[in-house]
Formats: structure tokens, sequence, C-alpha cells
């Protein structure tokens, strides 16, 4: 499976009128993968922190002086490098003010690009074609230069590739309709022409993107009729230049759902051995009107996160370190993304427990004892999954489902959709079921009678579903107060943006406990609610000691004072949870969802001082047990990990610092927050003791065997 996540805007680009380009020369890494290199089309180079969003550096050439390639770092010498005019070789640092009083060098012939590797020394990619490195290069600027290229023949598109402690330089090319892939490697310094398979009918690719693999380099190129087609060649080859020109075999990796459109424009990068982004290609169930960025399944065929694009696409996509950069409109958007490893059953949403998950005994039989918050199987809705005959197709077609849908009686259209689901094949029910959502949630939205949450939860079921697909949903159940529809969407959506995440949670603090708990939630969740709840008696009975540890009274700073004499703690284990069972499932769920903390920060002061006291509340408490390991005692799969909430107490408390601290009903709250760390830092304090002692104590359990049992008496002191 992949996922798209919430972007943000790296830097405005100022396209030239109607033009096709996005005014980026390039976009290269930087000295580490949160810094890039962003090269305009006229005359600077700015260098960004990616994490702040802010850049760090910026340089421009004098007026009348453009910048003809991409400046890149060097990793070796720590340096800077562009070119200027075509044959100005410019290499500064970062602490120079000026590009112009840098080193400088003019060459012999025009620079097509700068190509550079990490831990490599960088490459220079000439206009003819010819390849040198740059210490050789700027040793001797005026060396000749070979041509390489026939008359006529142009480079269309040129990357850098490492493997193996080798480079090798690829470049395509075009002449008179015809094209050609160039593979120059070095050690030994051999070049390779091999052409590319083309068809009187297609046009020239306008993307392409290579990434080693094993032994071999795998290219990717797309072209206007949304095919995308792969090439293999070897890593390392035996044959030279003198051999002739060598043909390369093609086969179609994947075919976008254009129907009888062509792209307007678009790109392609590969991701890793399974996954491809593209960008430029409208959305399946969205119809061509939009584009998107979407992340397909070469293996499966499937779309597996989508997100849109506003703005005028142009053909340009980079991916560096898990982050997409897709220049639209007027902006440059940095989108981060995940691929986990490829699979049928994660493809299909269905993949097994580990052997460590499946030993656990769940209390009740539910669909989310299966990983990854699969949806719990609730009365009415069954599952469609399981039952799919895929030899039977459904009697109605997605578009008069959908002109059903607009029209049909609430009982009607659920029966439909729910069978439309159990007949379609998996390929067609992937493309049918976000237009079936948009649909739905358009007439809930303009029907006020009209609100069918079996027809969601089924549609919820496929896993097909994602928050940038329908971003109208979460909306829409927030409306209806649908905490259940809400409570599975949050385990199922992984691209959830933080205003949205904000809005839920605000929703879920102001509804009253009596109006949630008649909501019908995840039963497991609720169970793990219920126990945890629980006074836990036989940790009473010990005093609340937890490993031998008790914390100090929050009303006494002796640390001595005996535990069984210390007066009652409010921080107790068995403080009774702030709010009610359904609404503690509901705010779990909230917190695993995914957030950056930035674009969070800002909503969460949109929640009220009652509602942040109750959350904050709420948090002690699950910390409070989790502190406990009550937590490890109740078997359950989706539950908050203890840096989740920890990471919530901080960013909630940043929100409202000022409220807080003057407020009068958050000081007993925050009092007691400030002694309960203290406490535990003390407790760390002790445990650090007394590291040295484990540490030896672990060795020699290592460096010992004592066979079947042993009896042994360590003295630490």
């Amino acid at each position: 499976m992949a996922a798209l996540y919430e972007g943000y805007t790296l830097c405005g680009v100022g396209p030239a009128q109607n033009s096709s380009i996005s005014g980026i020369l390039g976009i290269e890494l930087g000295r580490d993968i949160d810094h890039v290199l962003v090269t305009d089309s006229s005359r600077s180079v700015t260098v960004y922190k990616v994490s702040d969003q802010k850049p760090t550096g910026s340089w421009t050439v004098k007026q009348g002086q453009i910048i003809t390639c991409a400046a890149v770092f060097n990793t070796q010498s720590q340096e800077y490098v562009v070119v200027t005019d075509n044959k100005v070789v410019r290499v500064w640092k970062e602490d120079d003010v000026y590009m112009e009083r840098a080193f400088k060098a003019t060459v012999s012939a025009a620079v097509l690009r700068v190509l550079s590797a990490a831990d490599s020394e960088p490459v220079v990619l000439f206009c003819c074609g010819a390849v040198r490195f740059l210490d050789s290069l700027l040793a001797s600027p005026q060396q000749p230069i070979e041509d390489v290229l026939a008359e006529e023949e142009m480079i269309r598109w040129s990357t850098v590739l490492k493997a193996d402690h080798q480079l090798v330089v690829l470049f395509s090319t075009e002449q008179r309709g015809e094209h050609w892939l160039y593979a120059h490697r070095f050690n030994p310094n051999t070049l390779v022409k091999h052409r590319l398979e083309t068809e009187p009918c297609l046009s020239a690719p306008i993307s392409f993107s290579a990434r080693c693999r094993g032994s071999n380099i795998h290219l990717l190129y797309l072209y206007l009729n949304g095919s995308l087609y792969e090439s293999v060649l070897p890593l390392r080859s035996s044959a030279t230049g003198a051999e002739g020109v060598q043909a390369l075999p093609r086969s179609l990796l994947l075919n976008l759902p254009l129907g009888e459109e062509e792209l307007i424009s678009g790109a392609a990068v590969v991701l890793d051995e399974a996954h491809v982004a593209v960008v430029g290609s409208p959305h399946p169930s969205a119809g061509h009107c939009k584009d998107y960025l979407c992340i397909w399944n070469t293996h499966f065929q499937t779309l597996q996160a989508s997100k849109e694009m506003a703005g005028r696409i142009y053909s340009q996509l980079w991916c560096y370190s898990g982050k997409l950069y897709v220049p639209h409109g007027k902006m440059l958007s940095v989108i981060p993304f995940e691929c986990q490893k490829s699979s049928l059953a994660a493809t299909m949403g269905k993949l097994k427990q580990s052997q460590s998950e499946s030993k656990s005994c769940s209390l009740l039989s539910s669909w989310t004892a299966q990983p990854h918050g699969d949806i719990t199987q609730t009365p009415g809705i069954k599952s469609r999954m399981s039952t799919r005959n895929t030899s039977i197709k459904s009697a109605l077609t997605v578009d008069q489902l959908i002109e059903h849908i607009k029209t049909g009686a609430g009982e009607d259209v659920q029966a439909e959709v729910g069978e439309f689901i159990r007949l379609t094949p998996q390929t067609d029910l992937q493309l049918a079921t976000g237009r079936m959502a948009l649909e739905l949630v358009s007439r809930s939205q303009t029907d006020a009678n009209f609100y069918p949450q079996c027809a969601f939860l089924q549609l919820l079921e496929t896993r097909y579903l994602c928050y940038s697909v329908c971003p109208e949903l979460l909306s829409l159940a927030m409306v209806k107060k649908d905490f259940h529809l809400c409570q599975i969407a949050f385990q199922i959506f992984p691209d959830i943006p933080e205003a949205v995440t904000c809005a839920c949670l605000k929703a879920i603090l102001s509804t009253p406990d009596s109006e949630i708990e008649t909501v019908n939630l995840d039963t497991e969740s609720v169970i793990f609610m219920k126990v945890l709840t629980q006074n836990q008696s036989g940790l009473e009975e010990e005093g609340g000691q937890q490993n031998g540890f008790c914390p100090p009274a929050l009303e006494s700073d002796v640390s001595d004072t005996p535990c069984s004499k210390l007066q009652r703690d409010p921080l107790a284990l068995d403080m009774s949870c702030p709010v009610g069972l359904h609404k503690g499932a509901l705010l779990n769920e909230v917190l695993q969802t995914a957030y950056s903390d930035k674009p969070l920060l800002p909503h969460l002061k949109d929640l009220t001082v009652p509602e942040v006291i109750v959350f904050l509340q709420y948090l002690l408490f699950i910390y409070l047990k989790y502190s406990h390991d009550a937590h490890k005692q109740i078997p359950a799969l989706r539950t908050p990990s203890f840096s989740q909430i920890i990471d919530w107490i901080c960013i909630l408390l940043d929100a409202h610092f000022t409220v807080l601290a003057v407020a009068p009903e958050a000081k007993r709250l925050v009092s007691d927050l400030h002694k309960f760390v203290r406490s535990q830092v003390k407790l760390y304090a002790e445990l650090g003791k007394i590291e040295g002692s484990l540490q030896v104590l672990k060795k020699s359990k290592q460096s010992e065997d004592f066979g079947m049992y042993s009896i042994e008496v360590i003295e630490l002191f």
C-alpha cells in the first residue's frame, strides 16, 4: 500500500505567461536530506531547509547573465556548482555572499547539465554528448570536447546513477523522430547507444525516470496517451560503442485510465520496485477536468493514493527522501509519501496477522482483530469481500448506479450499492468506489432526508477510499453526528488533514457523553476503554507500586515517605476517567491519526478552554494507566502508543500555554501534570544510577552458559 500525506508549499514559482515551463530549472539535494537547491529559470539559486519551509541561502547572477542548468551540491568538496550562459562554470561555498566573486571558468563547449550523485564527483554533460568529471574539466577548461551526437540530434533527458560504486550517465536523444538512449560508464570508459522502440502513432516520451535495482537499470518513460513503458539494461555491460547500436526492448508497465483523452502535460517518477508516482493524470473517479498526483502499484495495476493538484500542471516531478516535489500553478509543493512492501494481500487491504498478533486472544470477534485498523463488523453490515463472486457481474454499470443514486430511495440505493460492491471485480470496483462516494455525499448534502450510512460503511469496507478521494465524507459525518463512520474513517484514511482532525476532535469533545454513549462503535475499542477504566485491585494492594517504584505524594516533596502512609494521590491508578467510554474510544482514534506539528498547532487553538481541560485530563488519565502498564493487560490491536500520548500532551500545552497559565479552572490540572512529570524524572534518575550494574549483568548473562537452570546470588553493591 502507499499513502500521500498532507503537503505544504515550499516556495512560489514564476512561470512565463502561456508557458508550459514552471520557471524551475531543477531541484537537487543539498548538503543533507533536509536541504534542497531550487534553481529558477532566470537568475537565482536558493537553498531551502525543507522541514522549516524557509530559505537558508540565495545567490543571484548579474543582470544580463542567465543560469542555463540546475545547480548541484558537490558532496566531496562541500561546494555548489552551476553553469551560466552555457559555458561559464561557477563554484562557490555556503559562506560566499556573492556568486560573482566566486571561482568561475569558461569551457570550450556548451554545457547541458551538471550531474551529481551522493559521495561522488559531479559529472558535466555537454550538449554534444561528451562527458567529463568536474575536477578534470576545471583543471583544463579549454580542453577540446569531442562531438558524440550526430547532426540535429538533441538531448531530451539525462541523469546519473550510482550502484556498486560505479557511475552511469544516461541520456536520451531525438533525431528526426527517432529516439535513442546512451549509457556512459566509467572504469572502463565506455559509451553504448541503444535504440528505443517507437510506434508511428506515438509521439516522443514526455517524461523519463530511472533507478538501479539489483544488477540492472530500470528505465521508465511516459507517453501522452498514458502508456508507461519500462526498459531494462544491465548495470555492467561488456558492450562497447564499436559494436553498433543495440536494440532496447520495452514492456508495457501501466496504462493510465485516460479513455479517449491524452495528457496535456505530466511526469512520472519511480518510487520503488512496485510503485510509481504520476502527476498530471486525472483521477479515475473524478473525470477529466482535474489533475491529480497519483501513486500506482505497477505489480497489480491499482491506484494506491491520490491528491488533487490545483492550478496548471507542468511536466516536472522530483523525488527525494520520501518527499515528492511538484510545481503546479504558481507554487512548488512538497508532499510526503510512504510506500509499503508490495503484496497482493496489502493491495487488497487484507494483510494477515503476524505470529505475535495471532497469539493474542481478543475478547470479542471483531474485524479490528486484523492489523491496520480494518472495519468493525456491525449488525446489518456483512462482509462483501469474502462472498464476492468474480464470475458474476453486477446488473448495473457504474454510470447507471450513479443515476440511481441521484434519484432513488435511500433503502433502494443502499441495496444497489451493496450488490454492486459484491458482484463487481476488484479492478473495476477500485475505480468506481470514489465516484459512488462522491455522488452519495453530494446528494446527502442537498437532501436532508437522505443519508445512507450503510452504503458509506460498505464503501469504507472496500478500503479503496481515502480522504483525498472523497474529502467531504468526514465533514458530512460530523454534521450528521455519525461518530461510528468517523471512527472507521480514522482507522482507514491515512491522509486526513490536520484541520479536519481538529474539527473532528472539537465535535467529539463538544458532544455530551450521554449522546455519544448511544452510538454504535467498534466493540473492541469500547471494551479496551472499559477494562482500562476498571480499578486494578492488585496494584492497589501493593500501594500503587509498579516495578518497585512509588511516586511521591503530590502535596509533599519528601521522597522517602513510605508509600503505605501517603495521603490519597489524585493521580493514582484508580483515578476515574474524565470522559465516557465511547468518547474515550473516539479520542483514542484521534490520538493515532498521523499529523505534522506545524499545520496542527494553529487549528488546536480553535478548542475552547473547557474542551482543552477535558482533553488534557483524559490524556493524563491514559498516561497514568500506561505508566503502570495497565494497557498491556488488555488484548487489543488498535491502541494509542505511549509516545503518541506524550506528543499530544506537549502540542496541546504549546497551543494553549497562555490560556492554561491564567485560567483558574486549569490551575489544578497543570499542577498535577507538573508534579507527575517531576516524579517521573526522579524515577528515571534512580534508574540511571543502576544502569551500569544492569549492563554488567547483561554481559555476564550473555557470556556464561548455565545449562538447564541455575540459582545465582548477585551482589550489586
